[in-house]
């Protein structure tokens, strides 16, 4: 069991996790929140986290939109060339680009209380 609670604990800490949790069951789970919260000093408990609201997360209103865009208007022949592609895609956005994503959450958020956690854009 020591074995598997590591790995598990290594791999919600992970770079592939990146400690972005989400409100699925597997996450908020009792025995997994109680884990998280002893193994990861930072860790923030479900009672606190955000809801889900792509209208402020600047990779799902600006950034992924592009990367899909780019990478897809060429057909695939399996999943390595998709891969390569987006990295291609992301590897090519200009940081001008990413700082305008960013800067325009405060008035995303805004819009998004105004309309009471509704859908804006």
């Amino acid at each position: 069991m020591r074995s598997f609670k590591r790995k598990t604990v290594h791999f919600l800490s992970s770079k592939i996790m990146g400690k972005r949790l989400e409100g699925v069951p597997a996450h908020t789970s009792k025995v997994t929140q109680a884990l998280l919260k002893e193994n990861i000093p930072d860790f923030i408990p479900k009672d606190e986290w955000p809801p889900y609201s792509p209208d402020l997360n600047p990779m799902d209103y600006s950034i992924w939109l592009i990367v899909e865009t780019k990478a897809c208007a060429m057909a695939h022949n399996n999943v390595e060339s998709l891969k390569v592609s987006l990295r291609r895609e992301w590897a090519k956005i200009p940081q001008e680009t990413l700082r305008a994503a960013v800067e325009a959450f405060p008035r995303r958020l805004k819009a998004v209380i105004e309309k009471r956690g509704g859908y804006i854009e």
